[in-house]
């Protein structure tokens, strides 16, 4: 009896781990451009810090102009030390902008607002042409991601052009989005 239970341990032991690993799942996505007087609450006039009833994250702390992912997340697990990835791809750019901001995720549901600010944004009136939110755990696996439809759209063919006659020719397509590099 006592060998089977050695041989069967390590499948016990793999079978617990994979039910340990935390469920995540991003909920929504909801970005948008704010102005650093979006932020400003009551209490700051009176000599208080600034608060959120989100989790609030910043590619530039100090900056709070910024575009920005109100994301929504459900964890089974606390996810210490996590990382959010956020890739944009800007109007006339072919190649995604790739930035990582660090985040403690609670259990349960949370509202995370996470903000690309200072010089890491060119303008209020500029708007991504596509984007990709990922989660990754402390030691980079993804455990979840959204991403825009042009995000997943193919890039178009090199050396084709439309149709002179086509009359959906007149109007420029949007720049297909562009995959980010290799090991971002």
């Amino acid at each position: 009896m006592r060998p089977l239970f050695v041989l069967a341990l390590p499948f016990f032991l793999a079978f617990g781990t994979a039910l340990s690993a935390a469920e995540v799942k991003l909920v929504r996505v909801w970005p948008d451009y704010r102005t650093s007087q979006s932020f400003t609450r009551v209490g700051e006039y009176f000599g208080g810090v600034e608060k959120s009833p989100e989790l609030l994250v910043r590619s530039q702390p100090e900056a709070r102009d910024g575009y920005y992912f109100l994301t929504r997340f459900r964890c089974s697990e606390a996810i210490p030390g996590a990382i959010l990835a956020i890739e944009t791809v800007l109007p006339g750019n072919e190649v995604a902008e790739v930035h990582f901001l660090s985040l403690d995720l609670p259990r349960g549901g949370r509202a995370v607002l996470a903000g690309l600010t200072g010089t890491d944004w060119p303008a209020a009136t500029v708007v991504p042409t596509a984007w990709r939110l990922r989660l990754l755990s402390p030691g980079g696996a993804e455990l979840a991601r959204q991403q825009s439809f042009l995000w997943s759209l193919p890039a178009a063919p090199a050396g084709t052009a439309p149709e002179a006659d086509d009359p959906a020719s007149a109007e420029p397509a949007p720049a297909p989005a562009a995959a980010p590099a290799a090991g971002t």
